[in-house]
């Protein structure tokens, strides 16, 4: 299989705090949109900045089209696309007039399929930046990222603070973008709706650490909630589970594999699991591997 990206043991240490990256490992395959989520403080920006190399990783390899990336890998950087959730375009700027700096940065850029987005978007090309909208400014951002041929589009929280109306037209950009199966997307969002709308992958992390990697399909259709009591909670077996919590008198139970799980205890209330319910869950509650 051929990855987007690689990420093999990746390090980062602070000092005076005892947060880090501990030994982040993670594949992206190409044609493939992976979530990456986790709660306020995890390390998501982290592992984006120390991938991106805007922060100095202390340790592990990270490989974009199974190369390294080194200061002089122009070629590997032009395939890559960035958007933050903060814009960070000269405010003064039209759109019109930052296409005219943008195609002499890009060497594959393409001013065609930037004014297509424009047009898409809604987007007018001759007003300031500094009166758009946040969701507009965004758009902008993204219009910008798509239209230099990039391959791989890295997104901090993109859609943070947008409606409904805008995430969904973006989101169903990035299906499109990922319909070339050369194209991929690494997507940090907190709105799991989205993810589950659109990634083929989820990667969850907390406290710095990879927790699971899993196919969305197989968290959504194959992963369940059991909710029982103590006394029906002590007959599992810990390889029957893989994370679990107390709440009140119930004891919630994730499973990755709700038919057998079903079929062995008929009695036990078994619900579908949705991110929103499993990223608690497995961060908040006891894991038994």
């Amino acid at each position: 299989m051929q990855y987007a990206l690689q990420v093999e043991n990746l390090c980062k240490f602070y000092k005076n705090t005892e947060f880090k990256l501990d030994h982040v490992t993670f594949k992206i395959p190409r044609g493939c949109i992976m979530g990456f989520v986790g709660k306020n403080g995890a390390g998501k920006s982290t592992t984006i900045n120390s991938i991106l190399n805007i922060i100095e990783k202390d340790s592990g390899d990270v490989k974009f089209f199974g190369r390294d990336m080194t200061d002089e890998s122009t070629s590997i950087r032009e395939n890559i696309a960035v958007v933050f959730d903060t814009v960070n375009f000269y405010e003064e700027l039209t759109a019109k007039k930052l296409e005219k700096v943008l195609r002499d940065i890009y060497t594959n850029w393409d001013k065609e399929l930037f004014f297509s987005y424009l047009e898409k978007f809604k987007i007018p090309t001759t007003k300031k930046i500094k009166t758009f909208s946040r969701g507009m400014t965004m758009k902008l951002s993204i219009s910008v990222a798509l239209s230099h041929k990039a391959r791989l589009l890295i997104l901090d929280e993109a859609t943070a603070g947008l409606d409904p109306v805008v995430r969904e037209e973006i989101l169903d950009t990035f299906l499109e973008f990922v319909e070339d199966e050369n194209n991929s997307i690494l997507m940090s969002s907190h709105i799991s709706s989205d993810l589950e709308k659109v990634a083929d992958y989820i990667t969850i992390i907390d406290d710095g650490k990879i927790i699971l990697t899993e196919s969305k399909d197989a968290l959504i259709y194959e992963y369940g909630i059991a909710r029982m009591k103590q006394n029906e909670f002590t007959k599992l077996e810990e390889t029957e589970y893989i994370a679990y919590r107390q709440r009140g008198l119930q004891i919630e139970v994730l499973v990755s594999n709700k038919r057998s799980f079903a079929k062995k205890y008929p009695n036990v209330i078994l619900d579908q699991a949705s991110i929103d319910e499993i990223l608690p869950l497995i961060t908040k509650g006891e894991e038994t591997k």
